[in-house]
């Protein structure tokens, strides 16, 4: 199984990005999938998940701002960003798991799912 994210780049406080992430190799309806992210100097943090079409959860930064969602025709998960803002600048991972949501929300930054996409960089000024 493989992730490859996409849409990264840099934008403007208040602005919008959407992320894409391909997952191929495998059944995509088996798995859970997440959003993380890495900013400089700090640890990994869960931004978004979800499990089936319509179990989802947000972390309490991101709630409101974000959504998670996935096209099973296309094999692919989003993450709408709007509102952003400068600590929202992170390199953002894709990740999908056979475990359950909780598995992925709940996941330590010293641990990983089964599959990972490479980081894409997301960049917003102030």
């Amino acid at each position: 199984v493989q992730l490859q994210a996409s849409g990264g780049g840099w934008v403007q406080a208040g602005g919008s990005l959407k992320l894409s992430c391909k997952f191929s190799g495998g059944t995509f309806s088996a798995y859970g999938v997440g959003w993380f992210r890495q900013a400089p100097g700090k640890e990994r943090e869960f931004v978004a998940a979800m499990y089936g079409t319509y179990s989802e959860r947000y972390a309490a930064s991101v709630k409101g701002r974000f959504t998670i969602s996935r096209d099973s025709a296309k094999n692919t998960i989003y993450l709408q960003m709007n509102m952003l803002k400068p600590e929202d600048t992170a390199v953002y991972y894709c990740g999908a798991d056979r475990g359950t949501l909780a598995t992925i929300v709940n996941l330590r930054p010293d641990r990983n799912l089964e599959v990972w996409g490479r980081g894409t960089l997301v960049t917003v000024s102030s």
